[in-house]
């Protein structure tokens, strides 16, 4: 399932102060959206914590970014105070939201089969258009190919 070039899903979910956020809200601006199967575990800390190194170049690129996952908001404050997160990060408990990008996919570990989060980004426009998707990433490198990505845009 490709969303390329389509108008992006909108949604309405709260974040980890209990405010909601709505993607229309970010018209105007680039919308990082990624999306992460958990708060607390090796790769999505990682993960994070590279958005958050990077994450006044994203600011001058006039680039917001959101972070979403299943976890409730109690986990995403921790998560944010441990770690010093400049951004919000989304509950999508009912994982509506992931099913509307396409991302909550059946997962294979350890022998056991179970529906999880598969850790997908997506850039959207100023007009709220998907203009590149980043499906199944690895963590290493894939902050800078986002931000690579953005600056070409900017040309």
């Amino acid at each position: 399932m490709t969303l390329l070039q389509k108008q992006a899903p909108d949604f309405s979910l709260l974040n980890e102060k209990g405010e909601t956020v709505r993607l229309s809200d970010f018209l105007g601006k680039s919308v990082v959206l990624y999306f992460y199967p958990k708060d607390m575990t090796p790769g999505c800390t990682t993960e994070a914590c590279d958005f958050r190194d990077a994450y006044g170049d994203f600011s001058e690129l006039n680039a917001v970014i959101l972070g979403v996952s299943p976890d409730d908001a109690s986990k995403h404050t921790k998560f944010i105070d441990k770690h010093g997160l400049p951004f919000s990060l989304l509950v999508d408990e009912d994982h509506a939201t992931a099913e509307a990008y396409g991302v909550w996919v059946l997962k294979k570990m350890y022998g056991r089969e179970f529906m999880g989060i598969e850790r997908s980004t997506f850039l959207i426009n100023e007009q709220g258009i998907i203009v590149k998707e980043w499906r199944k990433v690895r963590v290493k490198n894939h902050i800078e190919d986002v931000l690579n990505y953005l600056r070409e845009g900017e040309q």
